[in-house]
């Protein structure tokens, strides 16, 4: 069965697309091909410098396409209400941007940094930009998971990492959080009647900036390094969710390949019971609205 690839991007011109930590790596990539195909492209980013950066380099390789900059620092609750406020409008949500295996630290209401970034930021954002995407064409929320989520199980008692504080476990229990809220939204949204669509993906086994603050991966990853997905390869499941016609809410994508960690298309994922659990979703639910402030304001599916 043949995977998608960039070729099945359909045109997306009168669409308007923000994507966060759209200045590098995957999310880089996804802004790119997504401005190439016509959308309006709202890149999400801390770094002003960097984006406008990256901003100057798509607008090379896609002449005349529309593309702005949001400053968003989605550990900054500040910022990312000041970030929903500026947009009236919106077609896609792809909330892409993370962080992976940093030292410990504490972020959003008390959680540990991982899972304050990756999940609470986009958590927020996605429930505050509701309104805007209710507006849109076809509208989507995309949210970047990961396999690291298989193994991972949300801690409830320890979100702030501050008991056996590990890098890969609490980065795993922050990609499960943005699976399961995902499939809860769709959920939610679902039984709302909301034109909404959430859908999920993965990017695989990519190799990008995220392992930039880890000492050994400097000495593995020119060693296995072409043996990963490219940037842009981990960009294409996010793409599908964004753009394909036969996605539906509640769907999951990562790369068509070798135990979806690699590969040259997209296509279904799968995403492990716990990640399914409405139940622990729904407390994740009510955790999220206590800790960022941030009530999207939808019931629980019956």
């Amino acid at each position: 069965m043949k995977g998608f690839t960039f070729d099945d991007i359909p045109d997306q011109s009168g669409r308007t697309a923000l994507v966060t930590g759209a200045n590098t790596g995957i999310g880089y990539h996804i802004a790119e091909m997504l401005a190439k195909n016509g959308a309006h492209v709202l890149m999400g980013c801390r770094s002003m410098d960097r984006a406008q950066s990256a901003r100057d380099d798509m607008l090379k390789a896609v002449p005349g396409a529309e593309i702005d900059i949001v400053e968003l620092d989605l550990e900054d609750m500040a910022s990312v209400r000041a970030a929903a406020e500026g947009i009236d409008s919106l077609d896609l949500l792809i909330n892409n941007a993370g962080i992976m295996w940093v030292p410990h630290g504490i972020g959003t209401g008390g959680a540990e940094r991982h899972f304050a970034v990756n999940h609470l930021g986009h958590f927020a954002l996605a429930s505050l930009l509701l309104p805007a995407l209710a507006k849109g064409k076809d509208p989507r929320v995309v949210v970047q998971s990961s396999i690291a989520h298989r193994p991972a199980a949300i801690d409830f008692e320890n979100l702030s990492g501050e008991h056996d504080y590990a890098l890969q476990k609490f980065y795993g229990q922050s990609k499960l959080a943005n699976l399961m809220f995902a499939l809860e939204l769709d959920r939610r949204l679902r039984a709302a009647g909301s034109p909404i669509a959430s859908i999920a993906c993965h990017p695989g086994v990519a190799k990008t900036e995220l392992t930039r603050q880890v000492g050994w991966a400097k000495i593995v990853m020119p060693i296995f390094g072409p043996l990963l997905n490219t940037a842009k390869q981990g960009a294409l499941p996010a793409l599908q969710a964004a753009t394909d016609a036969a996605a539906q809410g509640g769907d999951y994508y990562g790369p068509y390949g070798f135990m979806e960690a690699t590969g040259g298309s997209s296509g279904r994922a799968v995403a492990t019971a716990t990640a399914r659990d409405p139940l622990l979703a729904a407390r994740l639910w009510e955790i999220s609205k206590d800790m960022t402030g941030v009530d999207p304001g939808l019931a629980p599916a019956t």
